[in-house]
């Protein structure tokens, strides 16, 4: 009998369990292993943007999402919370505000979805040693046991074993400041107290030294007191990371931003964090690769973090499995890293350059922020940041200068042959690559899914974003367009082996 492979996932957080996820969709042997006895149940993560939002929809998860979000009206992005939000519209998204869903909740759903896979977490265990050859990977957990696989992919968090077991390089700088995040309960609060989430960019608020963003955990007609605040101010600064937050603490910071009236009943939990910026230099190192905060740390500043991760995990779970089952092209895999580098380099500027604006008593900074105000109000601006913020303008270098290779395909509404109506999401839940023939004339190709359909009007529009002419449109799993033409033209021959043309992933 042969022995299957499998593939190790450490760390059962959102990228960790999407990634795992996405392997067992394409059919790969996946394990996963996670630390903590339990699901954390703490909100950490606040929410998904509008581009992670349509990552979910392609795998049909994202109504889940929705029906566990705080408030599915939520508008917008924010830069560093100034006053005037984002407008992530003209992006053409359904999904404009994304979701406010805690990060528990996400877990629980992915969890769900790994189980319909046929895949469970082994929880309770730690990896504390790893030996990698040109074979694979062997790892002895904390209960002396050995489990042994292809490849490794370190899901982790910030601070990864992976990462240390590995020496992998990780440049960057240690943190400036440091600030609390915690889920609270409240007993009583003033008017100034947020009850629902109209706009994410007024959660901000400074009062004397402290800045503070608190929001509700709890959906419309529900009123459980149920608060999640990050904040910082000059005590922060003075405490070791170490230091249990306290009920006290949280305390302090309330009444500093929102006055006495406001009174904390019972802190559920809490925990410190700083801006430290850094990023491995490489994502693969030989048969281990990185994903998520494994990958990069940053402040959590724009809520990047969870979205960056799970957007890895989007990337990678379609090329590695691939290249598992000898399908893939030639240097598939690297471009992982040739990819997904640049974008988190991106974030983490991101990241610095709104910590920059916030110090609440900094005059320089004050007087940055009236001009980024101003700025935020010019269209052309806002629409910048938002795509930046959303995660909506990503394009990948693919190596065409054809007008939407290499970009996110518009999740358009399209009417099939037989007249029924979907939208490109619904194509792309198997987690194969979708052949977009709108002219009915192109053959079909090996491997791919080709799809015979017409945009129809929708909330976003009908057009594809591609050049005039263009009749064939290849999206790849993760809902980028790598190749657009017309008629029976491809880029190059299929090879017989292989279920991918070989240079439209590249």
């Amino acid at each position: 009998m042969q022995r299957v492979q499998r593939r190790f996932v450490v760390g059962a957080g959102p990228t960790g369990l999407m990634l795992a996820a996405e392997l067992a969709l394409a059919g790969v042997a996946v394990r996963v292993v996670e630390r903590q006895a339990e699901p954390s149940g703490q909100s950490r993560g606040g929410g998904v943007n509008a581009r992670t939002a349509e990552v979910f929809a392609m795998r049909g998860l994202m109504a889940d999402m929705a029906a566990r979000s705080i408030r599915r009206e939520v508008v917008g992005a924010h830069f560093a919370g100034l006053p005037v939000g984002l407008d992530v519209r003209p992006w053409r998204t359904r999904y404009p505000g994304g979701a406010l869903i805690p990060q528990d909740r996400i877990e629980s759903v992915l969890e769900n979805r790994l189980a319909e896979l046929g895949v469970t977490v082994r929880r309770a265990t730690s990896v504390v040693e790893m030996d990698t050859s040109d074979d694979g990977v062997t790892v002895t957990l904390d209960d002396g046991s050995s489990i042994q696989g292809q490849y490794l992919v370190a899901c982790d968090g910030a601070h990864s074993t992976i990462r240390s077991l590995t020496g992998a390089e990780f440049p960057g700088r240690p943190g400036t400041m440091k600030a609390v995040t915690a889920d609270i309960e409240l007993t009583a609060r003033s008017v100034t107290v947020p009850t629902t989430v109209e706009h994410i960019s007024r959660l901000v608020k400074a009062g004397g030294d402290y800045w503070m963003m608190l929001h509700p955990l709890y959906g419309p007609g529900e009123e459980n007191g149920l608060y999640r605040v990050v904040f910082g101010g000059p005590e922060q600064q003075t405490l070791p990371r170490s230091t249990p937050v306290t009920a006290e603490e949280v305390s302090r910071a309330l009444v500093a931003v929102h006055g006495p009236d406001t009174r904390i009943g019972r802190l559920r939990w809490g925990t410190r964090f700083t801006d430290a910026t850094r990023q491995l230099a490489r994502y693969r190192h030989g048969r281990v690769l990185f994903a998520g905060d494994a990958a990069h740390i940053h402040s959590p500043l724009g809520g990047q973090g969870l979205n960056l991760g799970v957007q890895d995990a989007m990337n990678l779970g379609w090329k590695l499995a691939a290249h598992v089952h000898g399908t893939a092209p030639e240097g598939l895999l690297d471009t992982y890293h040739d990819e997904r580098h640049p974008v988190a380099a991106r974030v983490l500027t991101v990241t610095q350059a709104q910590r920059a604006v916030m110090p609440p008593r900094d005059p320089d900074a004050v007087a940055l922020r009236e001009i980024l105000t101003e700025m935020v109000r010019l269209p052309d601006t806002n629409r910048y940041l938002a795509g930046l913020m959303s995660g909506l303008d990503i394009r990948y270098p693919l190596g065409s200068g054809e007008p939407l290779v290499g970009e996110r395909m518009p999740d358009l509404s399209l009417r099939l042959a037989d007249g029924t109506v979907t939208q490109v999401s619904a194509l792309l839940r198997p987690g194969r690559a979708v052949l977009l023939d709108l002219a009915a004339e192109g053959p079909d190709v090996s491997g791919v899914d080709r799809v015979v359909a017409e945009p129809v009007p929708s909330d976003i529009g009908v057009e594809t974003g591609a050049a005039p002419g263009v009749e064939r449109i290849l999206i790849r799993p993760d809902g980028y367009v790598s190749w657009v033409g017309s008629g029976d033209s491809m880029v190059v021959p299929w090879a017989e082996t292989s279920r991918l043309p070989a240079n439209t992933w590249v």
